[in-house]
């Protein structure tokens, strides 16, 4: 994505100023936002897109042409266009199995050692092992909320870990998975801001 890309997904002519960058983010975050469009895959892809080109561009414009963007403060996350709810999940680890009336008693058991396995992956950081395994699960049990946290957990942890690896293209596609699978998990979208804004310093300390 170059400066161009990231001035027309915000809808603004190239070379707009800071300010301008800045209100047309908060705009389109609130229209594009996942919990203004449940289900609305197209606005979650647009949405993942417009935060890309805001902070590329907040680390390339200076406000009032004056000093380095990227000394500002950082550019406000999801959490600041989103509605205020209560936080009660992170996304640091995969939350307890908690009983489903609706699963068998062999897809719960199923579930349970799932969870366990799952835990040991990602601590021994086999990345890969755990994907597998918790897409695995998703497929078995599509409608379970639980899984599909865990799936996305697993997605942004990788995601983590590619980065540390310096291989950014790869740690950004399993950061845009991780909020494609659950795209209202506050805690999350914090963990994968975080994330990126780690690629756009290393990328910007290799110039």
């Amino acid at each position: 994505m170059n400066i161009a890309d990231c001035y027309r997904l915000l809808g603004l002519r190239t070379g707009a100023s800071y300010e301008d960058i800045k209100a047309a983010y908060r705009r389109l975050a609130r229209q594009l936002h996942p919990d203004i469009n449940p289900g609305d895959q197209r606005s979650q892809e647009k949405f993942i897109q417009v935060n890309e080109a805001y902070r590329f561009l907040l680390g390339v414009v200076s406000p009032s042409g004056i000093g380095d963007a990227s000394a500002e403060m950082p550019p406000p996350t999801p959490e600041s266009v989103k509605p205020k709810v209560k936080v009660t999940r992170k996304a640091e680890k995969p939350s307890p199995v908690q009983p489903n009336s609706n699963h068998s008693l062999i897809d719960q058991q199923l579930k349970q050692t799932s969870y366990e396995q799952l835990q040991l992956l990602l601590r021994s950081r086999r990345f890969p092992r755990a994907i597998a395994l918790v897409e695995g699960l998703a497929q078995r049990l599509p409608s379970d909320p639980e899984i599909r946290q865990w799936q996305a957990i697993t997605y942004q942890r990788w995601g983590h870990q590619l980065i540390q690896d310096k291989q950014f293209d790869k740690a950004r596609l399993y950061l845009k998975k991780a909020l494609r699978t659950d795209p209202h998990n506050r805690s999350l979208w914090g963990e994968v801001e975080r994330d990126f804004r780690r690629i756009e310093q290393l990328l910007y300390q290799k110039k």
